[in-house]
């Protein structure tokens, strides 16, 4: 319920789980993808769905860390046979789709849409899958019933898993702890990370509320199917670690600055303590501290950059308070990552072949002025930071030249850095709430009939 008069009361009962509620820590996740061939079995499909998809109410069931979601792409919505008026309500960068969207995003070069995994980027993904729990007990438990509602359903087929992980210590395959940093919204009842931060508006991440703009975001029609929806950008990012490795030894002037640069290039310390709140060593135990270690703001102690340089990964992704061209509230989301493939053991700078990285899913109601706009301009570019055309030296798929740290009496500069990160594919995706899902469902006649 709100607690205030000017916050909403989200129907978080008809919003799935996977939208608003944080995932367990550790867990386990998988991905499926679904090709619709008959419309009536993916609509039958998403009849069955409806009664497997959790919702974000009742924080306290048993069982509330075990979710399956569902979202639809473009060329799915079409395949159940959405009208066409429906269908040219959705947003213009989801009715293009992702591999459409490569040269805005910077996906080029060997991340280009040609050199993708199979399915992605064509018009044979319809639905996306997603399955999270705790272990791989409860998450198989959960994917079974997944499975049963389209085993049998000879016009659905699926044609793509991806198994994920979070281990204990929570960090991705670089060595970083992640998954620290998420905004609070709104009337979720979900706290965000940093008290210092305010809320955001629910309408930055679920569609039929006020965003930070005062109106509602433009949503898909009718209302019902449009309300308590939201955008997911999925993308599967492989990491080149022993790359990363070897290219951090070069660069240091012995073993023991290895860490500190890693460090100033991620924003954080490997253990997940912030160079905000220490910059000149580590501290373990801060980074495990959920209550501190995102606590912290840029522009009061730190507005040059010299505890967190302004290129690094943490500070392009959320610049906080920081004096950026744009406003920054306007391109918050919720990003989930979890990795795949195995981990390279520690201390390893040749590369095993195995294919390693993160899963991602970019959460919101703009996919615009928030996943694209973050891709384009704050991981791919500088123009904001006045860093001219300097990429994210942790993230950007494209290599930087150079990479600036602020010091005295003159920056630090690491040069040649190559592109760590390889995009295999994506795709983006539409979550609707579950009384879209039935209305879905319950589609009438053939694709391309009306409704």
């Amino acid at each position: 319920m709100a607690d205030h008069p000017n916050v909403p009361v989200l129907d978080l009962a008809d919003i799935q789980s996977g939208v608003l509620r944080p995932r367990p820590s550790p867990y386990a996740a998988t991905y499926i993808l679904l090709r619709i061939d008959e419309a009536r079995a993916g609509r039958e499909l998403l009849r069955r769905l409806s009664d497997i998809v959790t919702s974000a109410a009742e924080p306290g069931r048993p069982g509330r860390d075990t979710f399956v979601s569902v979202a639809l792409t473009f060329e799915g919505l079409k395949a159940l046979g959405v009208p066409q008026a429906s269908l040219d309500s959705f947003a213009w960068e989801f009715r293009q789709g992702m591999a459409a969207r490569a040269a805005a995003l910077g996906d080029v070069g060997e991340s280009a849409p040609e050199h993708w995994e199979a399915p992605f980027g064509t018009a044979g993904v319809h639905v996306i899958l997603v399955g999270v729990a705790p272990d791989s007990e409860a998450l198989e438990a959960a994917l079974v019933r997944a499975r049963d509602a389209f085993a049998d359903l000879a016009g659905v087929t699926p044609i793509w898993r991806q198994d994920c992980y979070a281990p204990p210590d929570e960090k991705e395959p670089f060595g970083f702890k992640d998954g620290i940093s998420h905004p609070a919204i709104e009337g979720s009842g979900v706290p965000g990370s940093n008290p210092l931060e305010r809320p955001l508006k629910a309408g930055e991440l679920v569609l039929g509320y006020p965003d930070e703009m005062g109106g509602l975001p433009p949503a898909p029609t009718p209302e019902l199917l449009g309300r308590n929806g939201t955008y997911v950008a999925f993308r599967k990012l492989h990491q080149k670690v022993a790359q990363f490795r070897t290219y951090v030894r070069d660069a240091a002037n012995g073993p023991e600055e290895e860490d500190l640069l890693a460090a100033k290039m991620m924003g954080r310390w490997r253990s997940g303590a912030p160079l905000a709140l220490c910059p000149l060593h580590d501290d373990p135990a801060l980074g495990q501290d959920g209550a501190r270690n995102n606590t912290f703001m840029f522009r009061g102690d730190d507005a040059a950059g010299y505890r967190t340089p302004p290129g690094s990964h943490i500070r392009r992704c959320n610049p906080r308070d920081a004096e950026v061209a744009g406003v920054v509230r306007l391109h918050r989301m919720i990003r989930r990552g979890t990795a795949y493939g195995p981990l390279l053991p520690e201390g390893v700078l040749e590369d095993d072949g195995a294919d390693r990285g993160l899963m991602f899913a970019f959460v919101g109601s703009h996919l615009k002025r928030q996943f694209e706009f973050v891709q384009s301009e704050w991981v791919n570019g500088g123009e904001f930071l006045g860093l001219g055309d300097a990429r994210d030296p942790v993230a950007a798929a494209e290599g930087t030249a150079t990479y600036s740290i602020p010091r005295r009496p003159i920056p630090r500069r690491m040069k040649g850095l190559p592109s760590f990160v390889t995009m295999r594919g994506g795709e983006y995706g539409f979550m609707p709430g579950l009384k879209a899902l039935r209305w879905l469902a319950d589609l009438p006649g053939e694709p391309g009939g009306a409704a």
